[in-house]
């Protein structure tokens, strides 16, 4: 077996020395995740050695110092930090052309326009210079160079920079796609936000950023609204030097599935479902004994960044994400962010309230966000105290709402939600304005088209037709 992995390497390896679409950094890159993955490096989790994190490891919000209340102390902390939002993914799920973050989350507001107004009145209230980068793809990086354009008179500083591109493996031969006259854009793929870390450094930002005195980078996905800057969290990571932290929250039913952190052999450590036995499955999935999971809220110390890139530390686990293009069975490696948390010093988690984590991966999180459940101020997404179960409400939306624009067609307005426990619709639903729903509703368009008329109050219904309303 060695053989046939060495000889496949050295095909692969000599393929992509001839592609000129990407830098000597992308090829090296590409090539030693390649040979990481064929020579099954990937240590199996001894689940018996698996140990739940202490406070110490992964330390409760509330007990966090309070911040600063000089406002110049407050600035000090500020200035060492960097925002970064993952700016890679494309909004196709949710019917979109361009880049996920340009989608309208309310009022008019994209994700993009939410975090530099954020980062602006805090750049304003404490006389500080937070600059924010966003790691592009290159799916995404010509559209939001257009799009960044439009903040060129505002208070702070963006940097964009784009991800490694590396070729998708076609399986069969094991060599690259666009070698085989695939050079489209199909033939390639953005190898995970793990990359965040060599792309920093080898765009030169990293660099600039250190030049300039900034000491941490919060890393954050640009759809979760609740990624905001935290200044107690971090006021406690300079003065503890904690090199990374990873925010995590409670799971509820809904993030079974998240990636949790365990202690394994002394260091913290992100354990993915991926990497659970198939025997331990349903106990990786229980609250009882994972109770919180990763939000991708990341902060990291960018000295540390710097030294674990230099010294080709930094052999997160792999994920392999088989796929196929045109009918041909292709293969693309991986890497996560959180999983680098093993490699830094001092690494800890934080577990945070849920208000942190409030990401939109398709219609039914944007009809929370744009209900009256939330309220928009300073860009910052606030939700509604007059709500008094602290989890959101769950809500199933049909195909027909799958694609924004079809969502959007679909309500007059946006209803009433502080009082809903679940909702769920299928069929061809159509909303009109000033709708009220409470409790468990169900409304299901048996035949045909199904009207909700205006101002119409549902409490615990079940809805078939319009007989039911």
């Amino acid at each position: 077996m060695a053989v046939a992995a060495d000889v496949k390497l050295e095909g692969l390896r000599a393929a992509t020395d001839k592609l000129d679409q990407i830098s000597e950094n992308e090829k090296s890159g590409f090539i030693s995740l390649v040979s990481r993955y064929l020579s099954g490096e990937a240590e199996q989790i001894e689940w018996s050695k698996i140990q739940t994190p202490t406070d110490e490891v992964v330390v409760p919000y509330d007990t966090l110092s309070a911040a600063p209340e000089d406002l110049n102390e407050t600035k000090k902390l500020l200035d060492k930090l960097v925002v970064l939002k993952l700016n890679g993914g494309l909004g196709t799920t949710m019917g979109c052309t361009g880049p996920k973050s340009v989608i309208e989350v309310r009022n008019g507001f994209t994700f993009l326009d939410l975090i530099v107004i954020q980062i602006e009145s805090l750049n304003k209230k404490y006389g500080c210079n937070v600059p924010l980068l966003l790691m592009n793809s290159f799916n995404t990086h010509d559209d939001t160079q257009k799009i960044v354009e439009k903040y060129s008179n505002s208070d702070i500083e963006i940097h964009t920079f784009n991800q490694s591109q590396y070729p998708r493996i076609v399986t069969e031969d094991f060599l690259p796609l666009p070698s085989k006259g695939k050079t489209g854009k199909d033939g390639w793929y953005p190898p995970g936000h793990g990359d965040v870390f060599p792309s920093l450094n080898n765009s030169g930002k990293l660099d600039t950023l250190l030049a300039q005195g900034k000491e941490y980078v919060f890393v954050a996905n640009s759809d979760n609204l609740g990624a905001i800057v935290d200044i107690k969290i971090l006021n406690h990571l300079i003065h503890n030097q904690n090199e990374y932290c990873m925010e995590v929250t409670p799971k509820t039913l809904a993030d079974v599935k998240g990636g949790t952190l365990i202690s394994y052999e002394g260091r913290v450590q992100l354990l993915e479902i991926a990497q659970v036995p198939d025997e331990h499955v349903n106990e990786f999935k229980s609250i009882e004994k994972f109770k919180i999971f990763n939000t991708n809220n990341l902060w990291v110390n960018l000295k540390a960044i710097k030294r674990l890139v230099e010294a080709e530390a930094l052999k997160m686990e792999i994920i392999p994400n088989p796929k196929e293009v045109d009918g041909v069975k292709v293969l693309q490696l991986e890497t996560a962010a959180g999983a680098a948390i093993r490699f830094f010093e001092k690494a800890i988690g934080i577990n945070v309230p849920r208000s942190r984590f409030l990401p939109v991966k398709a219609t039914s999180d944007l009809l929370l966000v744009q209900s009256d459940l939330y309220t928009l101020v300073d860009g910052f997404v606030i939700r509604n105290p007059a709500r008094t179960n602290p989890t959101n409400p769950s809500i199933e939306l049909g195909p027909e709402f799958k694609k924004v624009a079809n969502f959007l067609a679909r309500f007059k307005s946006i209803p009433s939600i502080v009082e809903l426990d679940t909702l769920k619709v299928s069929g061809d639903v159509w909303f009109g304005s000033g709708v009220t729903l409470k409790g468990k509703v169900t409304i299901t368009a048996k035949s045909g088209k199904l009207e909700i008329p205006d101002g119409a109050v549902l409490e615990n219904k079940d809805i078939n037709g319009p007989e039911d309303l």
